[in-house]
């Protein structure tokens, strides 16, 4: 199946109460622990890229494998670029046949982040491109984005109503308390900004930091609202784990693809647990 933008699948999630998860692949071996993920659900799915790791394998090498891994699959898949600030690199993804691409200048003045946000929906719009942009400081680590605990806030529910008006998202990212990373407490979401900008714009919601997140938190942002849930750094973390648990088990035994392999079935439980969770399962 062609590649998708994400406007079909999370408008029929936002419609029908559900989530698409929305998973940072990697390598090859993460991408297909997502595609095949989704197969085994029968869930539409979003396959996320950092700039960092666009940068890292280069933006031809990526399109490949998603085009491979996706091109004979039966469930809907989109690929997206995840918090971005560089313009040339969000067209660099463009031109390469991503489906969607994440203008991140939540740190810039509301202003500013009008005008670039604008600029990449002018650029990505004619070639069926989908955009999401942000609003609000989502505190943590998210690759080379850092944002600290004091430099962190809540969207602005008056700017973030402006904000869709003048942009036109086609998904839209609020800061309502969530981070990036790996919790060190029990966050505190701002439940009834979520439920009042999903009330007022029209752009499907996506919810960023969900690693870490507890599974009723999870069930209630999807109610009010969200219909792209964010997962990057438990993939990550399940990357090096696996393929550390399986040396751990069998130290003497030097077989590289069985590691791979260890790694990978660690990456796609965790998938398929989200996928599920988010009840986008059997929605294709």
């Amino acid at each position: 199946m062609p590649l998708e933008n994400m406007n079909a699948m999370l408008g029929k999630a936002a419609g029908a109460g559900y989530a698409v998860g929305a998973f940072n692949i990697l390598d090859y071996n993460s991408t297909k622990a997502v595609v095949l993920a989704a197969e085994e659900t029968n869930a539409p799915v979003i396959i996320q890229t950092s700039a960092k790791t666009v940068i890292f394998w280069g933006a031809s090498a990526i399109i490949s494998w998603i085009r491979q891994l996706a091109g004979p699959s039966r469930v809907p898949i989109a690929l997206h670029l995840d918090h971005c600030k560089d313009l040339d690199l969000i067209e660099e993804c463009i031109e390469s046949g991503w489906t969607s691409v994440m203008i991140d200048a939540s740190s810039k003045p509301f202003e500013e982040n009008l005008s670039l946000s604008r600029k990449v929906v002018q650029m990505a719009r004619p070639k069926n491109v989908t955009v999401e942009a942000e609003l609000g400081a989502i505190v943590g680590v998210e690759d080379d984005i850092h944002v600290k605990q004091q430099d962190s806030h809540l969207a602005d529910s008056d700017q973030a109503i402006k904000f869709c008006e003048d942009v036109e998202p086609d998904c839209f990212a609020p800061a309502i308390g969530t981070a990036h990373g790996v919790y060190k407490g029990v966050p505190k979401i701002a439940y009834d900004l979520l439920e009042e900008i999903a009330a007022k714009i029209e752009a499907p919601i996506a919810l960023h930091g969900g690693t870490g997140l507890a599974d009723n938190v999870f069930k209630k942002c999807i109610s009010l609202g969200c219909a792209k849930v964010n997962i990057s750094t438990q993939l990550k973390y399940a990357f090096i784990d696996g393929f550390v648990a399986y040396h751990n088990a069998n130290n003497i035994e030097y077989n590289p693809l069985k590691v791979i392999d260890a790694q990978f079935d660690a990456l796609k439980a965790g998938i398929v647990e989200k996928i599920n969770l988010f009840g986008s399962s059997g929605k294709v």
